[in-house]
């Protein structure tokens, strides 16, 4: 079949830009923020518990939190990532038993508990995101994605329409695009900002997905901080604390570290926090590239996403950068009155759409009406 390469352009100005919360990904289960902590502390993962890096946050939760299985009372988890952000942040240590580089470990220990977590509960594939796909294909593809979700689930649904239909672009300079790697075992990924190839009879448009949060698919090496894309590798050791990949169709175990520099590799996943740092230089550049989406936007629609008070940093971004004329749609099952209110906050132009998403991707009529330009 003949071939050849062409650059994919993005339209001048955006159609939908699409804010998805874990409100989206928590019908296929992945779990809510409230019930991550309790997975980890009831027993009920028989991996975490007999793990070191369970055993070394559970020990630190026990000495500092008083909670009870039995009446499913647990410390809030932005509560205990701030509690260990307020020490690491003031460069302290908390005591003897916990100096400063002890806290360290503990905080990377729990966000790869988190990992593990959410990788187990969605290490499968979704219908919902499937259909939404479907959607993207049927009524407009001018769209972005910006999700606040660790999990794939989103881009494992994708796969139906690579490269005929389009790309995915995660608007983040990866590893896998470098020539210089292409001996390397890992995965290789199509950059969708170079030449790409055009089969014969397909026209593919380029789709940002901007996971200003993180995601459990990205490894970062903080020595020469480059990530690397490992798209269907997302374990770890919880005794070594190391990612583990898999050669195909062998399916060998081996560790991740980085090819560059032979460094181990950290999650690239921000931790809920009361104290929020923003200044990794990936998310600074997705919250940036996130700006430029929602200025150039003709309409948002959040799906599953609450506003947290403690997502200063995300209303803060939709305050600075919201244009007046845009048309802004929430959908969301369980929408009280203050949740209403924190939306309305941010723009006059709102409307309210009380329905879950696994029930918004299987109406037709609803379908049309997010994904449509409003004139």
């Amino acid at each position: 079949m003949e071939s050849r390469e062409i650059y994919l352009r993005y339209p001048e100005s955006r159609d939908v830009v699409f804010i998805l919360g874990a409100g989206a990904s928590h019908p296929d289960g992945v779990p809510l923020q409230r019930h991550i902590l309790p997975l980890i502390l009831s027993g009920e993962i028989e991996e975490i518990n007999n793990s070191y890096l369970g055993k070394l946050v559970a020990d630190f939760i026990n000495h500092n939190y008083k909670y009870g299985k039995q009446i499913d009372q647990y410390p809030r988890l932005e509560a205990v990532f701030g509690y260990l952000d307020y020490f690491i942040q003031q460069n302290e240590s908390l005591s003897a038993d916990y100096p400063y580089s002890t806290l360290l470990s503990i905080k990377e220990a729990l966000i790869k508990l988190i990992h593990y977590v959410v990788d187990l509960k969605s290490n499968k594939g979704s219908n919902y995101y499937h259909k939404f796909w479907e959607a993207v294909q049927k009524y407009n593809s001018n769209i972005s994605i910006i999700t606040l979700n660790y999990d794939t689930l989103l881009e494992q649904s994708f796969r139906f329409l690579f490269e005929k239909f389009g790309y995915l672009d995660y608007s983040i300079h990866l590893m896998n695009y470098d020539k210089l790697l292409e001996d390397k075992k890992f995965t290789s990924w199509i950059n969708p900002r170079e030449p790409i190839p055009l089969i014969s009879g397909s026209l593919p448009v380029p789709i940002k997905i901007l996971k200003i949060h993180g995601s459990l698919n990205w490894k970062y090496c903080n020595c020469c901080n480059q990530i690397l894309l490992t798209p269907w590798d997302k374990k770890i050791d919880l005794n070594k604390g190391k990612f583990l990949g898999y050669t195909y169709p062998e399916r060998t175990e081996y560790e991740y570290n980085c090819p560059l520099d032979g460094t181990d590799f950290q999650t690239l996943i921000m931790p809920p926090s009361n104290i929020k740092t923003l200044t990794h230089p990936a998310i600074s550049q997705l919250l940036s590239e996130s700006a430029r989406e929602i200025r150039s936007t003709k309409k948002i629609v959040f799906i599953g996403y609450s506003l947290s008070d403690a997502d200063v940093h995300i209303k803060a971004l939709f305050q600075k950068n919201l244009v007046e004329n845009v048309k802004i749609y929430v959908v969301n099952s369980r929408l009280n009155k203050k949740m209403k209110l924190r939306f309305q906050s941010l723009h006059q132009n709102v409307e309210v759409v009380e329905s879950p998403f696994e029930e918004v991707v299987q109406d037709e009529e609803l379908l049309q009406k997010l994904f449509s330009v409003e004139q």
